[in-house]
């Protein structure tokens, strides 16, 4: 599976994440539980996050490329009554696939990465809010006891994205240059460089052997290995680091968690 998601796929993965999404909420015993992976938040704060999110986006993205700042959520307040909040959280989603639609995968988009190796395009915008919703899905849930891996499409992408948008910079990195790699089971690899340039991100082509870091010339510093699933959780700090396969200098990892490049 090599290919990059392109924007219909992203638009209809939205649509299914959010539709599993609402299904889990659904099924909840009541919106007061505790999201385990967002224990700050009961079930009904974290579809009203994800809710006023989808709805600001859908907004930022409507305002085009001039915009001078984020646009804040159009549209009521989430209803406290479950029949009516699911409809809302629907509606929310609707705004920022009909935004997207309109507005199409080249047109600017103001957002927040402006330093990172994504374009700040819709096309990009569409990319991160499936992973988003996706991650949000899985809080979902583990909130029933039911987590689910995320779908291979999805969290493929998934690595690359956070790897691009929430990893690369050009803000520099404070610690001695390094070499970090991820691996997917699935077949699929990325590298990451460190530097006082900043961190910047690839794939690497073809499949790479499953060697220990620091084995090779040319190998990374450390490495990390899981599924494609595991590695978009891990990133988002739904499963702990130490739940991949972890080689070479582990101290790197809790470096990069560390990191709040400015």
């Amino acid at each position: 599976m090599e290919k990059t998601l392109e924007f219909p796929d992203l638009l209809r993965l939205i649509d299914e994440r959010s539709t599993a999404y609402r299904a889990a909420v659904a099924a909840a015993p009541n919106l007061d539980v505790q999201v385990p992976t967002c224990p700050e938040w009961t079930l009904f704060d974290l579809v009203q996050h994800l809710g006023q999110g989808r709805r600001s986006w859908a907004a930022t993205v409507a305002a085009g490329p001039a915009a001078s700042a984020k646009s804040a959520a159009v549209g009521p307040a989430a209803p406290r009554e479950r029949e009516a909040l699911l409809a809302w959280s629907a509606e929310s989603t609707q705004q920022l696939l009909d935004a997207l639609r309109e507005a199409g995968p080249d047109r600017g988009c103001r957002t927040w990465w402006g330093r990172s190796q994504s374009p700040q395009t819709c096309g990009a915008v569409a990319r991160h809010q499936l992973q988003e919703i996706t991650v949000h899905t899985y809080d979902a849930q583990v909130t029933l006891g039911t987590p689910q891996p995320l779908p291979d499409e999805v969290a493929l992408d998934g690595v690359e994205d956070f790897l691009s948008t929430c990893c690369a910079t050009t803000a520099t990195w404070p610690h001695e240059p390094a070499v970090v790699d991820y691996h997917a089971t699935e077949g699929r690899s990325w590298r990451l460089w460190l530097s006082a340039a900043g961190a910047r991100a690839a794939r690497l082509p073809g499949t790479v052997p499953a060697t220990a870091a620091g084995a090779e010339p040319d190998a990374a510093d450390a490495s990390a290995r899981g599924t494609a699933s595991e590695l978009v959780l891990a990133f988002y700090g739904r499963l702990p680091v130490d739940a991949l396969k972890l080689d070479g200098d582990r101290r790197l990892f809790d470096l990069l968690i560390a990191w709040e490049p400015e």
